[in-house]
């Protein structure tokens, strides 16, 4: 049986609003968000913009994470959308500083 990533991530909508969902296959569901044909709650908000994703290995724990976030208030969402880019400028750094 072949495994499966299993992702989290977060959309902001064209309205400021944040929208969580998971995902085994996020380039698709980002499309099915785009057309109208993902949540009810992203129709009619595009456009959208992914600012946050994570990767798990089991359906469980990316499941968990997202009930999490889904519980957490708007500024503690923003908090880890600003982690999670700071994380990913610090990884790109590093990256840059190996292939020098």
């Amino acid at each position: 049986m072949q495994s499966s990533n299993h992702y989290v991530y977060i959309l902001q909508c064209r309205d400021g609003s944040y929208y969580t969902g998971y995902t085994t296959d996020l380039s698709h569901r980002l499309a099915q968000h785009e057309c109208g044909k993902g949540a009810k709650y992203t129709r009619g908000r595009g456009p959208l913009t992914l600012v946050y994703q994570a990767e798990f290995k089991t359906k469980r724990e990316a499941m968990q994470v997202e009930y999490q976030i889904k519980q957490r208030s708007r500024a503690q969402k923003e908090k880890i959308i600003k982690e999670e880019r700071q994380n990913h400028v610090e990884s790109t750094e590093l990256q840059r500083d190996r292939d020098r």
